[in-house]
């Protein structure tokens, strides 16, 4: 079995309340491979009428499902776990097709993606109320804790797997319905991912995928439905606050993970060698395309130099190519306008007085493809320190100061990650409580696990997603009183 074998011709399609389905329009895209442009498959284009569809079998199927045992909830979920890592080559080599990341990243994901339906099976048993006794007598107290209702989860192009599993593992843990709207990008590996569950034993409308090139009508047509309680969205800030705004007039729960800028702050004291190894993982996850990438190296003017050139070997020895050839350590980026705004960052930056370490330019030839890049002296007011790169790209700026490290490190309107380079026990507190971020690493460049609540506050959006916060996000709470006799 290859990648694209998770899809038999009948599941390269929607997927409404167990069935799978053509849109009712009949009409379909095409997947494109972005090492160089060829159409992989082609899926269903869902249209606002499917969309309407899905929701009705999310709605039709959350009393049951509500009522499920949560053993037998955590149980589906399990049995999708191990059905995942049971074919987790067959997902990686899909993920890489569709997205461009290499097959060892995609192996990453795979294993990260699926702990969140292991991680989630474990807290279905473990939804609780509380009983306790009025403090002025005579009633009692007992709250419950139930099912949001049905959702609806937007997913992004850059995780296929991981930003699915962890929003669809602890709604079916808590017991919620669900509609999903895949990146029209990589869509497939969700389709495969709906498979997984299927085969586990989901039930039929607990979970349904529509695939489609028109989300604002897909969105837009769900949102509007009071019989949607919740939205869980990953994604740009940009069409973030625009959901919020639609989620007013129905009043629906909202998740929000959006757009980041993180710091990766170097202190003269920091191991550099350290601080190397935990910037290539920072950076250089997914590529750079993720909202926990180091955006911004802020790195202690003493230790600039050395750390520059210590970085700039390592990203200049990274070998760019298709994700799935051997050897290769960086694959394509997303699509052609992903480099070009790369391209043009790094442009600015250098005509502002930036030196180029290492790359610094996109390849010739086919496919998306932009070279590992290192920046040194940067300003630090330069396009590229304000705005979310998504790429291999790492700007240098320097500081002085403690104080200026942490003021630079929160001049950005977003909140997610962060990362921290010291051997200061007592620098590691005080510049912890100061950073502005959901996240913080400390002498760490990878963060991301299921067991931590990830989330980001700011323009990068609110509510938390994996941990045990992760499934309080699908539970709403009823408080009953109760006569004492």
């Amino acid at each position: 079995m290859t990648g694209l074998d998770l899809l038999t011709p009948g599941r390269r399609a929607l997927f409404i309340g167990g069935q799978w389905q053509e849109a009712a329009g009949g009409g379909r895209f095409p997947v494109l491979d972005p090492a160089d442009g060829s159409t992989l498959t082609d899926v269903a284009d869902g249209r606002a009428e499917d969309a309407r569809a899905a929701l009705d079998a999310a709605a039709t199927a959350q009393a049951g499902w509500a009522a499920t045992a949560p053993r037998e909830r955590g149980e589906i979920l399990r049995r999708a776990f191990e059905s995942i890592m049971d074919r987790a080559d067959d997902f990686a080599e899909l993920m890489s097709l569709e997205m461009g990341k290499t097959v060892a990243e995609a192996k990453g994901e795979v294993a990260y993606g699926a702990e969140f339906f292991r991680w989630f099976s474990e807290e279905a048993v473990r939804i609780h109320g509380r009983w306790m006794h009025n403090p002025a007598g005579g009633t009692r107290l007992l709250t419950i804790r139930k099912p949001v209702g049905p959702c609806l989860f937007i997913t992004p192009w850059n995780f296929p797997l991981a930003m699915g599993t962890r929003k669809i593992g602890p709604a079916v843990a808590a017991g919620c319905t669900m509609v999903v709207k895949p990146a029209e990008l990589t869509p497939l590996t969700m389709l495969a991912l709906a498979g997984a569950l299927q085969d586990a034993g989901l039930p039929d409308g607990v979970l349904n995928v529509v695939t489609t090139t028109t989300s604002p009508a897909i969105s837009e047509a769900l949102m509007a439905d009071p019989r949607l309680r919740k939205v869980s969205f990953t994604g740009s800030t940009v069409v973030g606050k625009v959901l919020v705004r639609q989620s007013a007039d129905q009043l629906q729960r909202m998740s929000m993970e959006l757009g980041g800028n993180a710091p990766f702050i170097v202190f003269e004291d920091a191991d550099v060698d350290a601080a190397v190894d935990g910037a290539m993982i920072a950076k250089m996850r997914n590529m750079g395309e993720a909202c926990t990438a180091a955006n911004r190296f802020l790195v202690h003017e003493s230790v600039a130099v050395e750390f520059a050139e210590k970085l700039g070997a390592r990203m200049g020895a990274l070998k760019v190519g298709r994700g799935q050839d051997a050897g290769v350590d960086v694959g394509p980026l997303i699509d052609d306008k992903a480099v070009a705004s790369i391209r043009q960052m790094v442009n600015d930056a250098v005509v502002e007085g930036a030196r180029v370490v290492v790359g610094g330019q996109a390849p010739e030839g086919p496919g998306h493809f932009f070279q590992p890049t290192v920046l040194l002296d940067v300003k630090s007011d330069a396009e590229i320190i304000a705005q979310e790169i998504f790429g291999p790209v790492a700007p240098i700026a320097t500081f002085t100061t403690e104080e200026e490290a942490i003021e630079r490190a929160n001049s950005t309107e977003y909140g997610l990650a962060s990362y921290v380079y010291t051997r200061d026990l007592a620098r590691t507190i005080r510049v912890s409580e100061a950073l502005q971020f959901g996240m913080v690493g400390i002498n760490s460049g990878l963060i991301s696990n299921a067991a931590a609540p990830f989330g980001g506050m700011k323009h990068s959006g609110f509510g938390r997603e994996g941990s045990f916060e992760g499934i309080e996000e699908y539970l709403e709470t009823t408080y009953v009183a109760l006569p004492a006799t």
